[in-house]
């Protein structure tokens, strides 16, 4: 086994950093900061980050086919045009649902790109329950709504033979799968692959690696967990130096570096000091694994 170093790469102090995405043509790590209202890309060469400012919480961003980026923002799925900074509206959802906002999101391998929405939280993991849905956004600009009944939309990944969709609906404490239907975009079949321990708190932002396994980002549990989706077992766990870990991906030039962000809202002074890095993004190398690149949005 190789060994494991785990470094705080950019001290960007996010209240909820999440959604971190690398794109390869840049060799940059796209993130967005939620309650903050910023996308952020960080060069990994020169190390400088740029920032744009939105309206409403953005909650997750991912590649476009055409250029610039997706992003949700608020209840809309938007196109951000990054050289300008202009956003353009794509579609809206739960529009009856005035306190909701998307929460996590991800490029399915047929370009679609798929998030969920919540409830404004009124503190980090407090909220009204079940008064989310998750959606997906075609290359048409339509709109197909899967199911509802979510209390937190959270992370989102497809099985390497694009036949299975992984999803974690983060107050259910579980890692559930469907049945997927790359053609249609369809899901059916949902069952649960595994079942948090006590010590891993909440599950939140999720990727896969080139081996099938899943990596979970436990919120309050200060680490990584790399599941094995068949077996229902863990097989590893990575401890990071901050308690509120939101999200996972993959990076580097050959897919063989993690990135995670993480959050410092609902962490008071005592906390912050004892964790300075929080709300920074870290990167873990000597996982023996790589990643599998992002799919990019069709539309």
């Amino acid at each position: 086994m190789s060994s494991i170093k785990i470094e705080c790469v950019l001290r960007e102090n996010c209240r909820c950093g999440e959604s971190p995405v690398w794109e390869e043509a840049s060799d940059s790590l796209l993130f967005v900061d939620i309650p903050a209202k910023k996308l952020c890309r960080w060069d990994s060469l020169s190390k400088r980050v740029q920032r744009v400012a939105v309206d409403a919480p953005v909650s997750s961003v991912a590649l476009r086919q055409l250029g610039g980026y997706v992003a949700t923002i608020g209840t809309k799925f938007c196109a951000l045009n990054w050289e300008n900074q202009s956003v353009s509206v794509l579609a809206t959802v739960d529009k009856e649902k005035t306190n909701n906002r998307f929460n996590d999101g991800k490029v399915d391998p047929a370009g679609r790109y798929f998030a969920g929405t919540m409830a404004e939280e009124t503190a980090p993991a407090v909220l009204e329950r079940h008064q989310g849905s998750l959606y997906s956004l075609f290359p048409d600009h339509n709109v197909k709504k899967y199911f509802d009944q979510v209390d937190v939309s959270n992370g989102l990944d497809w099985s390497l033979d694009h036949k299975i969709f992984y999803y974690i609906d983060s107050l259910s404490y579980s890692v559930d799968a469907f049945d997927y239907d790359l053609q249609t975009g369809q899901i059916s079949n949902r069952r649960i692959v595994y079942k948090m321990e006590k010590d891993e708190q909440i599950p939140d932002g999720m990727c896969i690696d080139a081996e099938g396994k899943l990596w979970v980002a436990c919120y309050n549990g200060g680490r990584v967990i790399r599941l094995d989706p068949e077996t229902g077992k863990r097989l590893q766990t990575v401890k990071l130096p901050v308690d509120k870990t939101t999200s996972c991906c993959f990076g580097g030039k050959d897919y063989s570096e993690m990135y995670v962000t993480c959050a410092r809202d609902g962490m008071d002074a005592e906390g912050l000091l004892r964790q300075p890095d929080a709300g920074g993004i870290f990167k873990i190398t000597g996982l023996g694994v790589k990643g599998i690149a992002p799919y990019s949005y069709a539309g």
